[in-house]
């Protein structure tokens, strides 16, 4: 885990890294003759023509311009993530470009050829292309190909006056996984940037202005949609509702930084908005894209016939043959398929014995995905061997369905290896913003002690264990603190327990933050 940090995943350009400032400042305004410079331009002039603090986008070379009110070197507030977490995250990378890996954008996958991300991404110099499927991209390994086309709207000039997006075309076609690609909002989606909501961002941006730590890790960080028309006033261009999503904090003590251009904001699983540009120290608020709108109208007509369509799904679930003593349990995994677009299936079990219940950790899943299924017998379940139906339903009430051969064993057998269980009493709680919930937590399983640990906090928020390890079958209370500044809403925490020989297993504690 990297320490927390204290930006919110959006790539934008702030001043130019390879060419004077003067020379910077005469490009701005005419971002067509990028492509002749050294670099891209990354600050606006328009700053400078209505006398207010200049913008920078979130481009990998972008240097943040000093500022009496700079947050630390060190940056806190978000979180690490995985590729699994959002599947269709990809990393835009060209040669010449400072940060390790040549990293300068993040984008995400919406067709098997096709990347939306920021248009102002187009603009730095260098060769580029595309990384996919790496948490690190210092790591090996990952899928690489080359940009055919950057394709801006056409109402593109500069980042800090609207249209900030493109799509882009490339050589290969990218093997995101599940076939899970992202889903773009649109016109029909109006509201879903609505002041109040939050947002999840991601991106392989820097962790420190001064990118010190070298990190091209994903992170992933909860952001509060706010009214820009009134907050995010008085910078760059100035910003327009029509075209643009104001996100974040007015102090930037969460904020995305350099390296994170074009990053996806996200709600309710689709693409809101895309990392665009700031006040030039990062301080401030981060703007983004907003495709809620005729640009995502747009973006939709780019990907035409290549659009992934919802497609016939399934259910699989291995092993599928267990056997468990009475009075016991055991876990199997449920994967679900699909050969279209992802969508959301809700799991449910029929056939179980007397006395048994199954658990699936979550009951709902994306396909794509998996979920643990764990089956809890009494000492009352009779003996036998029980065909048990697995079924995942979509919400057009379509179903598919996987079978698991469940044998029961009399007797006081030994507990099945290899698995932990979890639960948490009680698993949802509400508390208004600088309060806390509170839960217990109960684990067995594997052998030795079992460390318990928790992931899925929203911003500000923190889970105190006491103890933070456990023996078998015990107990921990645990404490989830909420700051003053944490985003109002409904969080799925999880929380994990660890044996000491490795094994696994999870809970969910649904949190709820209010006013």
């Amino acid at each position: 885990m990297n320490p927390p940090h204290l930006r919110v995943l959006i790539p934008m350009i702030v001043a130019a890294a390879l060419v004077p400032l003067a020379a910077t400042q005469s490009n701005a305004a005419t971002q067509n003759n990028a492509a002749t410079q050294s670099n891209a331009a990354t600050q606006s002039n328009a700053a400078t023509e209505a006398g207010n603090p200049p913008a920078a986008n979130y481009e990998g070379d972008t240097v943040p311009t000093p500022s009496g009110t700079s947050p630390h070197a060190t940056f806190y507030g978000g979180q690490d993530a995985t590729v699994d977490e959002f599947p269709a995250i990809i990393a835009g990378v060209r040669v010449g470009g400072s940060r390790p890996q040549g990293q300068t954008c993040t984008g995400s996958v919406i067709a098997p050829r096709k990347i939306v991300i920021a248009a102002h991404c187009a603009d730095a110099s260098g060769d580029k292309s595309f990384v996919y499927g790496l948490d690190d991209l210092n790591s090996p390994g990952g899928f690489k190909t080359r940009v055919v086309e950057y394709k801006k709207h056409p109402r593109y000039v500069n980042f800090d006056q609207g249209y900030d997006v493109a799509v882009v075309t490339v050589a290969d076609d990218i093997p995101v996984r599940g076939g899970r690609f992202a889903q773009v909002a649109a016109s029909a989606d109006a509201g879903l940037e609505a002041p109040g909501r939050t947002g999840v961002g991601f991106g392989y941006g820097k962790k420190d202005f001064n990118d010190d730590l070298r990190d091209v890790t994903l992170d992933k960080a909860t952001l509060p949609i706010v009214d820009g028309a009134r907050q995010c006033t008085g910078v760059g261009a100035g910003f327009d509702p029509r075209t643009m999503i104001c996100a974040g904090y007015a102090d930037g003590h969460v904020t995305i930084l350099p390296g994170d251009s074009g990053g996806p904001l996200v709600v309710n699983g689709k693409i809101i908005g895309l990392a665009s540009w700031s006040r030039s120290d990062f301080s401030w608020y981060s703007v983004y894209s907003r495709l809620t709108n005729d640009m995502g109208d747009w973006v939709k007509e780019q990907i035409g016939g290549d659009e992934p369509q919802p497609g016939d799904f399934g259910v699989s679930v291995t092993p599928s043959t267990l056997t468990v003593d009475a009075g016991k349990y055991i876990s199997t995994t449920v994967t679900s398929t699909t050969s279209g677009a992802p969508e959301d299936i809700r799991l449910t079990v029929s056939g179980l014995p007397s006395g048994a219940k199954a658990v699936f950790q979550p009951d709902s899943v994306q396909t794509g995905q998996t979920a643990k299924l764990t089956f809890d017998t009494t000492s009352s379940t009779p003996s036998g061997t029980y065909k048990v139906t697995v079924t995942g339903t979509n919400s057009g009430g379509k179903t598919a369905t996987a079978t698991v051969d469940l044998a029961v064993r009399g007797g006081d057998g030994p507990p099945p290896t290899g698995d932990v269980k979890v639960t948490a009493t009680p698993s949802s709680g509400s508390v208004r913003q600088g309060f806390f919930a509170q839960t217990t937590v109960t684990a067995s399983g594997g052998s030795g002690s079992i460390r318990l640990t928790a992931s899925g906090l929203p911003s500000g928020a923190r889970a105190m264990f006491t103890p933070t390890t456990i023996g078998q079958g015990g107990s921990s209370h645990v404490l989830i603190t909420t700051g003053f500044r944490t985003p109002p809403g409904t969080y799925r925490i999880t929380i994990k327990g660890t044996s000491a020989d490795g094994e696994t297993g999870v809970t969910t504690f649904t949190l709820t933050v209010t006013r």
